[in-house]
């Protein structure tokens, strides 16, 4: 018999969501369910898989975790893990990257917050409630996607879904990655070039994230490579709120220097009321629901805990990011 410990942070669902994830585990493992990795210090000691929902594992988590084989992380992203630890003792971190378990809702997630940035659906919204017809005052502001470039940072599998939407809405496609896609990726993908970041920036007039957050991307957009982009352009964020200097994008909507965000996700989560992007101009939120559907949690949820049944079966792991 295995132990597992199932650490689900309270903002993403807590006890309950963790609960619901213990049932499917397989019969040979007995599953502890926390909301933080040292909850129960007997349950972590005895660990011998760790499968965490945002819940962070730093160095001293998986010191106290003698039998530790294996960090799951139900999700996509992973800087929640501290890798170096779990690398010094021979421990496997996976995420569910392959299984594309959230790239359906990550992606239309982008494009409502796309849309509602071109046709001001906020601050319309906003003024009706109020009894003000703003049609005379958003007019100017108001656009379209059709014909517009969409640039995507890091077209993995959700960046890809991104890309065959953008298509559909008649957008030209370019992206900045490690390396160019295949001939027929790209081709499938409206003809999508590959240009380095700070062409990227240059060119597009909506910028979209999709990276992981790393020691390398940690504010990839930081003052510097925001004022690259043309004052129409549009960031979308529904990756980390890491990759994105938050001050420094304040900075760049109060003085007009961008036409607008769209963000999902913030740095920390959730965010405190000092956070100057809550009360910036043309900007619209929401609280990292990109990939938490009734649909996408399910997919979550089974792609992570099949990894860790391979495991326990000897199995070889999907998905390992150190």
């Amino acid at each position: 018999m295995k132990n597992i410990l199932a650490v689900v942070s309270p903002h993403v669902g807590g006890r309950t969501a963790g609960a619901a994830l213990a049932t499917v585990f397989p019969d040979q493992a007995r599953v502890t369910v926390v909301e933080a990795a040292d909850e129960d210090p007997a349950a972590l000691r005895e660990a011998h898989v760790i499968i965490t929902g945002l819940g962070p594992v730093t160095a001293a988590h998986l010191a106290a975790a003698p039998h530790l084989e294996l960090v799951q992380c139900a999700s996509h992203g992973f800087d929640y893990v501290d890798l170096d630890a779990a690398r010094e003792r021979g421990i496997p971190v996976c995420n569910i990257g392959s299984s594309g378990a959230e790239k359906q809702n990550v992606a239309e997630q982008t494009f409502a917050l796309m849309l509602a940035l071109a046709k001001q659906l906020v601050p319309a919204h906003t003024a009706l409630v109020e009894a003000d017809w703003a049609l005379p005052r958003l007019q100017q502001s108001i656009t379209e996607l059709s014909g517009k470039t969409l640039g995507i940072v890091g077209l993995g599998h959700i960046g890809e879904e991104v890309a065959r939407r953008a298509v559909a809405f008649d957008m030209t496609v370019v992206y900045a990655g490690p390396r160019p896609v295949a001939p027929e990726t790209a081709a499938r993908l409206g003809g999508a070039r590959h240009l380095s970041l700070d062409d990227l920036l240059r060119t597009s007039d909506y910028v979209s994230l999709h990276a992981p957050l790393t020691h390398g991307t940690r504010h990839l957009l930081d003052a510097e490579r925001l004022a690259l982009l043309k004052p129409t352009a549009f960031v979308v964020n529904t990756a980390r709120g890491a990759l994105i200097d938050q001050d420094a994008l304040a900075d760049a909507l109060a003085a007009g220097a961008l036409a607008g965000a769209g963000l999902d996700v913030f740095d920390p989560e959730p965010p405190t009321a000092a956070l100057r992007l809550l009360k910036a101009p043309n900007v619209v939120l929401s609280p990292h629901v990109a990939g938490v559907t009734r649909e996408t949690l399910v997919r979550i949820a089974l792609a992570a805990v099949q990894n860790v049944a391979d495991h326990l079966a000897d199995k070889p792991l999907r998905d390992v990011v150190s």
